[in-house]
C-alpha cells in the first residue's frame, strides 16, 4: 500500500485560489545618492510582456510545465498582474515599477558560462539546457527581506539536475551565480561604483537540496524580462535578494561567493539570508510580511515555511548568522 505524507506547507489543490482570481531597500540606495520612486503600474498588460518574450526565445518548449503535487501552497496565489509588475531588478533602476524598463533585456541568444571546478568548463545556450532537463511547475512562496511576500507558481526544473549537469569535481564546495553584464541594456549597471555584475551563491548542499529551484517560467508562462528571463533561481526559505536573476554564468569553487547585496551592505545582507521572523532586519521587523496585492499582513514563518526541508542543512553551523 502506498502512503503519502503529506508535506507540511500542502492543502488539497482544490482549496487554492485558480490563477484568474489570483519596506524596501530604497533607504540603503538613498544613502549612497541612488533613490528612486517606488510605485506599481498595472500598465504593463501581461500578454504584451509575454509576446516579448516568445519573439525572442521562440516556441521550442511549450509552457506551461506539467504541474508537480508535491509542491502546493498554504495560501492563495497572488494576482499575476501584481508579481509582474511590482519587481526588485537594480540592473534596471531603484524602483519597483521597472517592468517597461526591463523589456530593453535581449534574451536570446542567451549563454550561460560554467566554469570552476567542472569536469569541462563550457559554454551552453539556455534553451538548449532547458530542452535537457526534467521540466515541472511547482507551487512556491517568495519572501522579500522588505517584508512583503507573493505566492505563485514558477515553471522550471530542480537544481540539483542543473548541478549534475555542470558535473563539478568533487572538491567544489560552493556555486556561484552571476548575471549579465550589458549597460547598454540595463542602465542601473552604469553605476560604475556599484559591485556588477550581481553575484549570488550557495553552498553545493543548498544547491542541491530538493526545495532548490530554476526557474525559466510563471504563471504557466515564459518568464517576463523583469523577472529574471531567461533563468533564475528559486530558494523559497531565503529572503529574495538571494534568488538571482538571468543567470549568465556558474562558477563552482572552494571560496565562498560574496553577493551584491552582502558587499554594499554586509552588516544587513548576509551570505545566508534564511527567513526567520524572531531576527529582524537592523532596520525593520521581520514578523510578520505583506502580500502582494493587498493590505494583508501574515505572520512569518521560519525558513518561509520549509523548515522540515531545509533547516538540517544547518544544523552544525554554530557561530554563523543565518538569518541575515
Amino acid at each position: 500500500m502506498l502512503v503519502k505524507i503529506k508535506r507540511d506547507w500542502e492543502i488539497p489543490e482544490s482549496a487554492a485560489t485558480p490563477e484568474h482570481l489570483v519596506f524596501n531597500r530604497r533607504k540603503v540606495l538613498a544613502s549612497m545618492g541612488l533613490a528612486g520612486a517606488v510605485g506599481v503600474s498595472g500598465g504593463l498588460a501581461v500578454g504584451t510582456a509575454e509576446a516579448a518574450v516568445t519573439a525572442q526565445t521562440g516556441d521550442a518548449v511549450v509552457y506551461p510545465f506539467p504541474k508537480n503535487d508535491g509542491y502546493n501552497l498554504d495560501r492563495p496565489v497572488s494576482p499575476e498582474s501584481d508579481v509582474t509588475t511590482y519587481n526588485n531588478f537594480y540592473e534596471f533602476g531603484t524602483s519597483k515599477n521597472i517592468h517597461r524598463a526591463a523589456q530593453k533585456l535581449k534574451l536570446t541568444p542567451w549563454t550561460v558560462a560554467i566554469d570552476g571546478l567542472v569536469e569541462k568548463p563550457m559554454t551552453v545556450d539556455a534553451q538548449d539546457i532547458l530542452k535537457s532537463m526534467p521540466r515541472e511547475q511547482r507551487l512556491y512562496r517568495h519572501r522579500c527581506v522588505e517584508a512583503w511576500a507573493m505566492a505563485l507558481p514558477w515553471d522550471g526544473y530542480p537544481m540539483a539536475e542543473l548541478i549534475k549537469f555542470c558535473k563539478p569535481l568533487s572538491s567544489a564546495k560552493y556555486v556561484q551565480m552571476q548575471t549579465f553584464q550589458r549597460p547598454e541594456e540595463a542602465p542601473g549597471q552604469r553605476v560604475f561604483w556599484q559591485p556588477w555584475p550581481y553575484t549570488e551563491g550557495l553552498t553545493i548542499a543548498e544547491a542541491m537540496n530538493e526545495m532548490t529551484f530554476i526557474a525559466t517560467g510563471a504563471f504557466g508562462k515564459a518568464l517576463p524580462p523583469q523577472m529574471g528571463a531567461p533563468l533564475r533561481l528559486v530558494t523559497p526559505w531565503k529572503y529574495g535578494f538571494k534568488s538571482i536573476k538571468s543567470i549568465a554564468k556558474i562558477t563552482f569553487t572552494t571560496e565562498r561567493p560574496v553577493g551584491y547585496w552582502e558587499k554594499l551592505q554586509a552588516s544587513e545582507y548576509g551570505f545566508w539570508a534564511n527567513v526567520n521572523p524572531e531576527v529582524p532586519h537592523p532596520r525593520w521587523s521581520q514578523a510578520s510580511e505583506r502580500m502582494l496585492g493587498s493590505d494583508e499582513q501574515v505572520p512569518t514563518r521560519i525558513y518561509n515555511g520549509y523548515g522540515a526541508q531545509v533547516s538540517s542543512l544547518y544544523s552544525d553551523m554554530k557561530g554563523e548568522r543565518l538569518f541575515l
